[in-house]
């Protein structure tokens, strides 16, 4: 099943994509869109273009597992999702995700200004890493 994932943020918002099998997560773009309804549109677009199944959200919890404001604000996006797209809204627990992300760049020689363009993508990649191992676990 194709599967889009989305790092959701309160400007720019990462977006991975599995393959059919569910083998291996990509990054895809990253989204600047501050409205959410307007992003919902264009995550609804790509979810057309690309044959998603279904979409993973990251969402943010706290090391402890409880959720705070941004987890709040990923809860609602992901209503606005349902209401948008035409395929199941999967809420993921993305913990580290980022902090991993900015680990791989680093190892990978990535700073600056094409670090903050490629993170929220990178984030996105293992939030669906993350979930298509673990049904195939």
């Amino acid at each position: 099943m194709v599967i889009l994932s989305v790092d959701y943020g309160d400007v720019r918002t990462g977006i991975a994509i599995c393959d059919p099998g569910e083998i291996l997560a990509s990054p895809v773009t990253v989204l600047t869109e501050p409205d959410a309804a307007r992003l919902a549109e264009k995550i609804r677009a790509l979810c057309v273009e690309k044959k998603a199944e279904a979409i993973v959200l990251g969402l943010p919890k706290n090391m402890d597992g409880s959720e705070g404001f941004r987890a709040e604000a990923c809860r609602a996006f992901a209503q606005i999702l349902r209401e948008t797209c035409d395929v199941p809204v999967i809420l993921r627990d993305e913990r580290l995700t980022t902090v991993s992300a900015h680990r791989a760049l680093s190892d990978s020689g990535v700073f600056g200004k094409k670090r903050k363009q490629t993170v929220d993508a990178v984030s996105a990649v293992m939030i669906l890493q993350d979930y298509i191992d673990s049904r195939h676990g």
